[in-house]
């Protein structure tokens, strides 16, 4: 049996990038999804999965649109069983002396509405129909810049710290009944968007130019994620069966940033090329 047979998921942002990995992620593995968006975007790839699939378009500021989103994806598929709060935009960097006064107060309130407010209007309207199921699990998209600097500027990078706070305080509220955890995912070649009031807004992070480089560079398994090796990860944490005793967990998957200490890791490339010699001694 597939893990997610007979389960319901609503993810937000799930029309492109992680969302879109995860929501085709949960269809293989036997889930119906709602997905919650600002456009059906990439979602018309997949069909409508033999009727295993709804878009409802809107915004994740807008509590009456997470409420339409749980509602519509409730009407089609009779309850919700898991919530992926995944919506989220970026700041491309933009250091906090490059901002005036007044930038800074409108971008930090942009972005802080959809990465933070965002997850907690659609937690909130999700709660109902979560308390219904047996084995709710709520899951969170946090960022490598939820724990480490220069991830993105300071208001992303605030922006994840504060999701990380999400999750542990959710985990504590909601239980025993609700499980509440997240992923927090390295650089990974999306098209992520950054903050409109900016001029950001038609920017795509897989667009800049050498970003799988960069992004290869700053790991120690040098390799620039993509979102496909993010999803399993998410399955796992809605799968009541297989993460029960879960809850209040970040769960890293950023190509081992956190033991990458002050120097570039070399031994597995060394070995790999055969410039390391193993000595296996006598047996």
């Amino acid at each position: 049996m597939s893990w997610l047979t007979g389960q319901v998921a609503l993810v937000t942002g799930g029309a492109a990038g992680i969302g879109l990995a995860v929501v085709e992620r949960f269809l293989a593995e036997g889930a119906c999804v709602g997905v919650l968006d600002r456009s059906e975007g990439d979602l018309a790839t997949i069909g409508n999965a033999d009727g295993r699939l709804i878009a409802v378009t809107g915004d994740v500021t807008s509590y009456a649109d997470n409420v339409m989103a749980v509602r519509e994806t409730v009407d089609a598929f009779g309850k919700l069983d898991v919530f992926v709060g995944n919506a989220g935009i970026f700041d491309y960097f933009a250091p906090l002396v490059g901002f005036d006064g007044a930038d800074l107060s409108s971008a930090f309130d942009e972005i802080f509405a959809v990465n933070v407010k965002g997850y907690l209007l659609g937690a909130r309207a999700a709660v109902p129909e979560l308390l219904k199921s047996d084995g709710p699990s709520m899951i969170f998209t946090v960022s490598n810049s939820g724990f480490y600097a220069a991830g993105g500027g300071p208001l992303y990078t605030a922006s994840k710290h504060a999701v990380v706070g999400v999750v542990r305080e959710l985990a504590y509220e909601l239980a025993p009944k609700i499980r509440v955890n997240g992923v927090a995912p390295g650089g990974t070649v999306t098209g992520l968007r950054g903050i409109e009031d900016l001029g950001q807004g038609q920017d795509v992070l897989s667009s800049v130019p050498g970003i799988a480089d960069i992004m290869s560079t700053t790991n120690p398994l040098q390799y620039a994620q993509q979102p496909a090796d993010h999803a399993g990860l998410y399955l796992l944490l809605a799968s009541a069966d297989n993460s029960r005793a879960v809850t209040g967990v970040v769960i890293n998957s950023d190509g081992g940033l956190g033991v990458r200490g002050l120097n570039q890791p070399s031994g597995g490339t060394e070995l790999a090329t055969g410039a390391m010699r193993i000595d296996v001694g006598s047996t």
